[in-house]
C-alpha cells in the first residue's frame, strides 16, 4: 500500500508542476521575455516536470526502503 501512495503523490506532482510549467511558460511568452521557440508541454516542461516527480517519489517514507537501506 505504501508504494501506492508514493506513486499516487508522484503521479499528483507531475501533474500539477506540469501544470504550473506550462503556465509560466505562457507567461513568458506573453510578456515576450523567453524565445519563440519555446512551447508548451516541450522538453523543458516535461522534464522539470519529471524530475520533481521523481524526487516526491524518493522522499515518500518506504518501510521497503528503510528494511532495505538498514
Amino acid at each position: 500500500m505504501p508504494d501506492f501512495v508514493a506513486a499516487l503523490a508522484a503521479a499528483a506532482v507531475f501533474c500539477l508542476s506540469l501544470i504550473v510549467l506550462n503556465a509560466l511558460t505562457r507567461l513568458a511568452l506573453l510578456w515576450q521575455v523567453a524565445p519563440h521557440d519555446l512551447a508548451e508541454n516541450g522538453f523543458l516542461q516535461l522534464g522539470g516536470a519529471v524530475i520533481l516527480a521523481r524526487a516526491a517519489y524518493r522522499r515518500a517514507p518506504l518501510p521497503a526502503r528503510r528494511r532495505a537501506e538498514g
